[in-house]
């Protein structure tokens, strides 16, 4: 599951609870079991989005379409209100194929133009609309993502050792999530580890740039899993010895965010929305690219225990500032914003357990 597909599942089985005041209907082009609500399939292959979708817009008329990770339509009956969650292929647009960019500029561009208002999941996209489609300031709400409330599973210690030697894992290992693309410059974290003696690299990602899977997969230094599943997730969070993350662009940044709730120190760059996630429980490196100076920090990390347990206690910390149910009420007093709907009085009760 991708960064903005996870925003999409935790948001949409919220919306309807943190906004009983306002009517929802969610659409889809195939089933989606545990969403928690009421889905309606509008069955098509191809052209869903541009096609399928418009239509039923223009039959049911709604006062707003909301974009949680998707595409405005090119025809689009409802105004449009959608969520940003990066503009990565701006910033590196030779990691995308010449019709996927031009597809996706247009249709990014088109959407910034169309909304009135919209959100963006970080300060750093914000910025990017603002400087890269001359958005104004002020139509853009900032609404971060969630995902660092709640305790994590503990797991055991033997079942997840047995289920390590499953993936080629039989010593320490520092971490890497995301998918495989230059941006997310897995090539320098492996630079890195081939500096430290009896480290492996663990990277856990769908592959997007088979050249670099295939200097990562070639490596004795490296565990190139693929995707995983979030159990499998969860476990390599929890007995890695760090997140390893020099990424060089980030729209919001969750491996970040999910380490630190797990009690994962983070060894990541001081760009882009990484600083808004990680705050100062994080330990930066000036350059993604320096594989020595990612060495060094790691060493750092290994080397002193003060600091570990220091970065741990601040993570965990910070990771509970950001929470799927502060995220949905976020999205939905901006969406009540842009319908010049006022909030209803917000109950004392906690937010509800998923």
């Amino acid at each position: 599951m991708t960064g903005t597909e996870r925003y999409a599942r935790e948001v949409i089985g919220r919306l309807p609870e943190v906004a009983p005041d306002l009517s929802w209907r969610f659409y889809a082009s195939r089933p989606a079991p545990g969403l928690g609500v009421d889905l309606t399939v509008l069955p098509l292959r191809r052209l869903w989005s541009q096609a399928r979708l418009p239509l039923e817009l223009a039959v049911r008329r709604p006062d707003l379409y909301l974009d949680l990770a998707h595409v405005v339509p090119a025809w689009c009956p409802a105004p449009p209100f959608k969520v940003f969650h990066d503009l990565a292929f701006e910033r590196f647009p030779e990691a995308y194929r010449p019709a996927d960019l031009a597809y996706l500029r247009w249709a990014t561009r088109r959407a910034a133009r169309l909304c009135q208002a919209m959100v963006a999941v970080s300060e750093a996209t914000k910025r990017d609309l603002v400087s890269l489609y001359g958005v104004e300031p002020e139509r853009v709400t900032v609404v971060q993502e969630g995902g660092g409330e709640g305790t994590p599973d503990p797991g055991d210690p033997a079942a997840d050792a047995a289920r390590l030697r499953g993936f080629g894992i039989d010593g320490p290992f520092l971490l890497n999530v995301g998918r495989i693309e230059p941006r997310k410059n897995q090539l320098a974290a492996l630079g890195a580890v081939e500096r430290l003696p009896g480290l492996l690299l663990v990277c856990a990602g769908a592959i997007h740039d088979e050249r670099m899977a295939v200097r990562l997969d070639t490596s004795p230094r490296c565990r190139l899993l693929g995707r995983v599943t979030d159990a499998e997730r969860d476990l390599l969070y929890r007995r890695a010895e760090a997140l390893l993350f020099p990424s060089l662009y980030e729209g919001f940044g969750l491996p970040v965010l999910e380490a630190m709730r797990q009690g994962l120190p983070v060894v990541a760059t001081r760009t882009s929305s990484l600083p808004e996630v990680g705050g100062e429980a994080v330990l930066y490196v000036p350059d993604a690219r320096d594989s020595a100076a990612l060495a060094e920090a790691v060493e750092r990390l290994r080397g002193d225990q003060a600091l570990r347990r220091r970065l741990v206690a601040a993570g965990r910390k910070r990771a509970a500032r950001f929470s799927w149910d502060a995220c949905a009420r976020g999205l939905a007093d901006a969406i009540r914003a842009r319908l010049s709907v006022p909030a209803p009085a917000r109950s004392a009760r906690p937010p509800s357990p998923r």
